[in-house]
């Protein structure tokens, strides 16, 4: 009997352990801090290759976007105002 409680407690201890490397990895990927980090990561490798230059094709529509939004809301607030 001894062997089979061995055996038990052995697993139990390996159940353990794999529970408190999940538990750890739910807590650091829902920190908060973490989650801000990732998406600012994200968001960089849309606009910054990984050799620091530019991505001139997502880049582009984006200021072009926010340019045109822009002179949207001037010229609407000129007729409107």
């Amino acid at each position: 009997m001894t062997s089979q409680s061995d055996e038990l407690v052995d697993e139990i201890e390996q159940i353990r352990e794999r529970l408190a490397h999940t538990v750890d990895a739910l807590v650091d990927r829902t920190n908060p801090k973490n989650i801000a980090r990732r998406t600012l990561e994200d968001v960089k490798g849309r606009f910054v290759a990984p050799d620091g230059s530019l991505r001139y094709e997502n880049v582009v529509p984006v200021v072009l976007g926010v340019v045109g939004t822009v002179a949207a809301v001037v010229v609407l607030r000129k007729v409107l105002g």
